[in-house]
């Protein structure tokens, strides 16, 4: 059985194989499904959207740079600190997202009546080891369900970080000639 410190290093792999599956498939597929996607999204939705609708490949992987380095941080932070659980709230709070992440490719696939970029590696790869850390996390007696819970609406945090992120990818692509 891995050892829990080659599982929390192995976050990072499967999130790099989901968000290949999205650079690689966002921009052409973004291109192609703009129409239905303005007709399933509410208009003031749409306008939030909009500057991700129009991000170039190049300035995706940017910004999956930014988020990659973020959780990075939280990995190195967590496996260094693991004996004394120092960061563990820290990375509790990025597998939270990656877990809740592939509800949101599910529901845009439903919504959407049509494959979207990154649902097939949420459903393949993210819920299953986000479903097995938490456990092995709560069978080591790392993690208790009171901490999980706890760690759950910092969550919301991620909202500026993708901001931010995003802004670092176009920014990025005004500097890279297409």
């Amino acid at each position: 059985m891995l050892e829990l410190s080659h599982l929390i290093w192995l976050f990072l792999v499967v999130f790099m194989f989901h968000d290949f599956e999205e650079i690689v498939m966002v921009e052409g597929w973004v291109r192609a499904k703009r129409d239905i996607i303005r007709r399933a999204v509410p208009e003031r939705l749409m306008k939030m959207l909009e500057p991700s609708l129009s991000m170039s490949t190049a300035q995706f992987a940017v910004a999956v740079s930014c988020i990659f380095a973020v959780l990075s941080a939280a990995v190195i932070l967590t496996v260094k600190t693991l004996s004394s659980g120092t960061y563990l709230p820290f990375f509790l709070v990025c597998l939270h997202v990656m877990f809740l992440h592939v509800f949101i490719h599910v529901g845009h696939t439903v919504v959407l009546r049509t494959y979207t970029p990154g649902v097939v590696t949420a459903v393949v790869f993210v819920l299953p080891y986000s479903l097995y850390m938490y456990d092995r996390l709560l069978e080591a007696g790392l993690v208790t369900w009171p901490l999980l819970w706890s760690t759950l609406p910092y969550s919301l945090l991620i909202i500026p970080v993708l901001y931010v992120a995003h802004w670092i990818g176009e920014a990025a692509g005004k500097m890279i000639p297409r």
